[in-house]
């Protein structure tokens, strides 16, 4: 009896043990099985995430690259885009090769005036330069506005990543409805004081960008309806994008954190 009894309590703490292990997996992982691309905060709005800054969206029939590397194979599934946006000249924001194998005659890029400066001449003469605080409005997508957004780094030791005015962050419009992305940023003020933002792709990664939780921090400061973390690894892997989530949802601010698979296991 007493045998049987002890063997009981072996098997109850060896269950407790993984229960335990479970709950911090669900914690680490919380979020990061959501399916949904197409964001209802937007009519005709779909998200596909490529990997780490690269995306595709897809906006009333428009097709936009944001940032895209990887080489064509990465975008076989897509159109040709109308519209390519690059935030910064560093090689997982801008690669000239896969911009030169998935470009079209028709298609239009906006980029900082650093990034115009790496490309061949045919993608100079399909590229709007745009600076901080600039508007354009693409050929052939009068309907959208591009806002050229401030993206830099704050920290004394990060400062040597991402200096002002040389890269752009984006806010999107159409039809009263804006979409922000990041780029490589800290919580700058420019950030901070942004307004009715229906969707935001926030960065966090250490040390290029800011941690988690000044991400939160300036997320519940400007409040988007919904935020999408992006760009988070860094050198120590992966950033903490539940905790990310918990400081949001914890806060009085009304945001939806989404997390989309920005890592695919290959």
């Amino acid at each position: 009896m007493k045998n049987i009894l002890i063997l009981c309590f072996i098997a109850t703490l060896a269950l407790g043990c993984n229960d335990a292990k479970n709950k911090e997996q669900t914690a680490e992982t919380v979020g990061s099985e959501d399916v949904q691309k197409t964001d209802e905060n937007i009519l005709n709005f779909e998200i596909n995430p490529i990997s780490h800054a690269t995306m595709v969206l897809l906006w009333d029939g428009n097709v936009m690259y944001v940032d895209p590397v990887g080489g064509a194979e990465a975008f076989e599934d897509f159109e040709t885009p109308d519209l390519i946006l690059v935030t910064d000249i560093h090689g997982d924001h801008m690669n000239v090769e896969t911009l030169l194998a998935v470009t079209a005659d028709a298609t239009r890029i906006i980029a900082p005036a650093a990034v115009e400066k790496n490309f061949p001449e045919e993608l100079k003469a399909k590229t709007t330069i745009l600076a901080n605080g600039k508007l354009a409005h693409p050929a052939g997508m009068e309907s959208f506005s591009i806002e050229a957004i401030p993206m830099y780094n704050l920290r004394e030791e990060a400062l040597k990543f991402h200096e002002k005015g040389r890269g752009n962050g984006y806010v999107i419009e159409q039809k009263g409805k804006r979409v922000y992305i990041s780029g490589d940023t800290e919580d700058i003020p420019e950030m901070r004081a942004l307004k009715n933002i229906d969707v935001a792709f926030v960065c966090m990664n250490l040390p290029y960008t800011m941690t988690v939780d000044s991400a939160a921090d300036a997320v519940i400061a400007f409040a988007p309806r919904k935020v999408y973390p992006y760009h988070y690894r860094g050198t120590e892997g992966l950033s903490n994008v539940a905790k990310f989530n918990s400081l949001v949802k914890n806060s009085a601010a009304a945001v939806q954190v989404v997390q989309l698979d920005w890592y695919p296991v290959e």
